[in-house]
């Protein structure tokens, strides 16, 4: 966390999302006057973030919502806060930042539509992962 300040404001942030989400107005303030806004008061970038995860406290689940603001709250932030951590965590190891199982599972796709292109080859069956998202990611 010392070396990767981003980081550390991004996981900040989601604890701060998860109290707006569980409807705790109080800790959240409390929150991120002690914790994040000193973060953002030193980067211009965390700022910006801060105040856009702030104004959830503006709105109610409501479909007035704008959907840069209500995105915070959606599955996919939790996804990519743990993205980063797991990402930090294999390169804290010397890992790189990629799961080798993806990695590997790519590598069998992209060989699979190899081998059907030039010959009858029966497929390993991996379900819809070869046409998921993790084989689209580059």
């Amino acid at each position: 966390m010392d070396t990767d300040p981003a980081l550390f404001f991004h996981l900040q942030q989601q604890r701060l999302i998860e109290h707006i989400r569980h409807g705790r107005i109080a800790e959240a303030l409390q929150f991120a006057q002690e914790e994040l806004a000193p973060r953002g008061e030193e980067n211009p970038a965390f700022l910006h973030e801060l105040e856009r995860t702030m104004s959830l406290l503006a709105f109610d689940a409501s479909d007035s919502t704008p959907i840069s603001i209500s995105e915070l709250l959606s599955p996919a932030q939790r996804m990519k806060t743990a993205g980063e951590v797991n990402a930090a965590i294999l390169n804290s190891f010397s890992q790189g930042t990629e799961v080798k199982l993806r990695a590997l599972m790519r590598l069998l796709c992209w060989a699979e539509s190899m081998l059907e292109e030039r010959a009858e080859f029966p497929k390993a069956s991996l379900g819809s992962f070869c046409a998921g998202s993790f084989y689209q990611e580059s």
